[in-house]
């Protein structure tokens, strides 16, 4: 299958990165295009457009994590809103579409919007990536100010820090201070691909019981 681009269609086979360049408005134009579908995804950088079709594991990996974060949210008793995938936008400037973030500790001001601007609401909490085909450079996140990013990559978890303008690389949370999440998120994503999401996931809710 090639891939197809119109003013009416895109469809890109699963795996597929297309880099070509562009304008922040040509960019604005695809986001619009675009709508609320979730594949494609979309990244302007370096005055150039990218669009990625993610591969089955990308999505069963995002969503194994994404289940397991919201479990230890549950056993800490903390709320939250989370999305996935979402186009995080400061303003003007070019949007960073993360594959997952979770608003926690400030999950009340974003209660009921349809859309979020990153120079008028807080961040989220916490982003995650999962690189299957694509690197994810950590710098991209400095404008957005979130405090705690997570990349996936090659069944190894990297847990990055927001402080004084920078991202540091840290071998703990702070939003999970208690848990070994590095070690956590590796073993259960594994565990689901031999024997299944929900099973991971009852076998993880077991230990924290």
């Amino acid at each position: 299958m090639l891939p197809t681009i119109t003013q009416e269609k895109i469809d890109l086979p699963a795996g597929t990165i297309l880099k070509f360049p562009g304008t922040v408005a040509d960019y604005e134009q695809l986001l619009k295009q675009l709508g609320d579908r979730s594949i494609p995804r979309i990244r302007f950088r370096d005055n150039h457009i990218f669009l990625m079709s993610p591969l089955l594991e990308h999505a069963k990996e995002i969503d194994v994590i994404s289940d397991l974060i919201k479990a230890l949210l549950r056993y800490q008793e903390k709320d939250w809103q989370s999305f996935h995938p979402i186009t995080l936008k400061y303003g003007k400037r070019p949007g960073l579409e993360t594959d997952a973030c979770f608003y926690i500790d400030n999950y009340k001001a974003i209660l009921g919007k349809r859309k979020l601007d990153m120079s008028i609401d807080p961040p989220p909490d916490l982003a995650i990536e999962i690189d299957v085909t694509s690197f994810t450079n950590i710098e991209n996140y400095i404008t957005l100010k979130i405090p705690e990013v997570w990349i996936y990559k090659i069944n190894e978890l990297n847990i990055y820090l927001f402080r004084d303008n920078s991202y540091i690389e840290s071998n703990t949370s702070l939003i999970f201070p208690d848990f070994s999440v590095r070690e956590i998120i590796t073993q259960y994503v594994d565990r689901a691909w031999q024997v299944g999401s929900s099973v991971a996931l009852r076998e993880f809710n077991q230990t924290l019981d």
